[in-house]
C-alpha cells in the first residue's frame, strides 16, 4: 500500500520550478477526463487507470471522473472539447492512434490537430489480431490467405469507427500478406473494443482487430485466441507466447500510443502543469506496475515533441490511407 505524500510536496518535489516563482496553477476540486467511447475499450481504460494513479499520487485533490462521450470515432468529444469546454482547465482527454487517423482522413468535420492543446503520451499499446478460440483460423497466414481467395471470407470487428486506426490495422496486414482489393474486406465498427469482441467470441463474427490491452480479459477467460500481435518483436512476460505478425511472414506493425489532450485557450500554467503531471505519472511505480499488468510498452513523450510528434502521424496517417484508397488524393 503505497503512502499517500500531500499534493503539496509532489508539486515542490516533482515539478522544475524556476527559482523564486510558485506553481501558478494547481487543479481544485474534481477533474474530469473524457473517454470518447463507451466502457470497455482503450480510451476508458487510459482515463480510468491514470486517474486512479493521479489519485494515489496527490496529483489531484480529489477524484478523478471518467466521462464516457461514445461517437463518430471520437469526433464527439473532439467537437465538445473544441465547441463547448474551450479554456476549461480540470478537463483531460483521452487520446490515441486512433485519434489522429480520424483527423488524418478529415472525418472530424471543420476541426484540426491545433484547436486542442496535446498534453502528453504514457505508453503504447500494440494492435493485435485474433479469433474466437474455437475458430478454423489457427494463425495469421491462414487468416490472410483466406482473404487472398476472397476479400470478403473474413468479416472483422473493432472498436474504431470505419476507416479508423482498427480498421487500417487489418489493412495494413492484408497488405503486407499480398491481399488485393482491400477496400472489399468486411469491417464492422462498434463502440468500443468488449463489445466488439463479444460478437467475435459469440460466433457473429470471424475476427477481432484492437489492441493487447483491450483482449486481455477475453484472453484470460480462454475464449480469444490471439493469431498476431504488430510489434516489431514479442511482448514481453505473460504475453511472450503471443507471435508477432512480422515472425509469421507478415511485416505489419502497429502501435497505439495513449495519452491526453486538454482544451484550447487554457493558461500556460494549467497546460504545464498537466504536462509536468503526466512526466511524474510515468516515472512513477504506480504506472509501471499498471503498464505492467496490462501489456502497454514503453512510450512517453510531453511538451512540444509531442505535439509535433501528433503532427507528423497526422501527415502520415493521411498518407498510408491515400495509399489503401480509404480517402481520395
Amino acid at each position: 500500500m503505497s503512502v499517500r505524500t500531500p499534493l503539496k510536496f509532489v508539486a515542490v518535489a516533482a515539478f522544475t520550478v524556476s527559482a523564486g516563482s510558485a506553481m501558478a496553477f494547481e487543479p481544485e476540486g474534481k477533474v474530469e477526463c473524457i473517454a470518447p467511447a463507451d466502457p470497455g475499450g482503450g480510451w476508458d481504460f487510459t482515463c480510468r487507470s491514470v486517474g486512479n494513479v493521479m489519485e494515489q499520487l496527490d496529483l489531484v485533490p480529489a477524484s478523478v471522473q471518467t466521462i464516457n462521450m461514445a461517437g463518430a470515432g471520437g469526433g464527439v468529444a473532439y467537437a465538445h472539447t473544441v465547441s463547448k469546454r474551450a479554456g476549461d482547465e480540470q478537463l483531460l482527454v483521452a487520446a490515441s492512434t486512433a485519434t489522429t487517423t480520424r483527423l488524418a482522413q478529415g472525418q472530424f468535420p471543420g476541426m484540426d490537430a491545433d484547436m486542442v492543446n496535446w498534453v502528453g503520451a504514457l505508453g503504447a499499446d500494440y494492435g493485435v489480431i485474433a479469433v474466437a478460440d474455437g475458430s478454423e483460423y489457427d494463425d495469421l497466414p491462414e487468416l490472410m490467405d483466406a482473404l487472398k481467395e476472397n476479400p470478403r471470407s473474413v468479416k472483422f470487428a473493432g472498436g474504431s469507427a470505419k476507416g479508423g486506426w482498427d480498421h487500417l490495422k487489418v489493412l495494413i496486414a492484408a497488405q503486407e500478406a499480398g491481399v488485393e482489393n482491400l477496400p472489399r474486406i468486411p469491417y464492422l465498427s462498434y463502440n468500443n473494443g468488449g463489445e466488439a469482441m463479444t460478437q467475435v467470441v459469440g460466433g457473429h463474427v470471424d475476427a477481432f482487430t484492437g489492441d493487447i490491452t483491450e483482449a486481455q480479459g477475453f484472453m484470460e477467460s480462454g475464449d480469444l485466441r490471439v493469431l498476431a500481435v504488430l510489434s516489431e518483436e514479442r511482448l514481453p512476460g505473460e504475453y511472450s507466447d503471443i507471435p508477432t505478425a512480422r515472425e509469421q511472414g507478415i511485416d505489419a506493425i502497429g502501435p497505439n500510443w495513449r495519452g491526453f489532450y486538454m482544451p484550447a485557450d487554457v493558461s500556460d500554467d494549467a497546460k504545464q502543469y498537466w504536462m509536468d503531471a503526466m512526466d511524474t505519472i510515468y516515472e512513477s511505480q504506480e504506472w509501471k506496475d499498471v503498464m505492467a499488468s496490462n501489456g502497454l510498452m514503453p512510450f512517453h513523450m510531453s511538451a512540444g515533441e509531442f505535439e509535433q510528434f501528433v503532427t507528423d502521424q497526422i501527415a502520415d496517417i493521411n498518407q498510408l490511407s491515400k495509399d489503401i484508397g480509404l480517402i481520395q488524393e
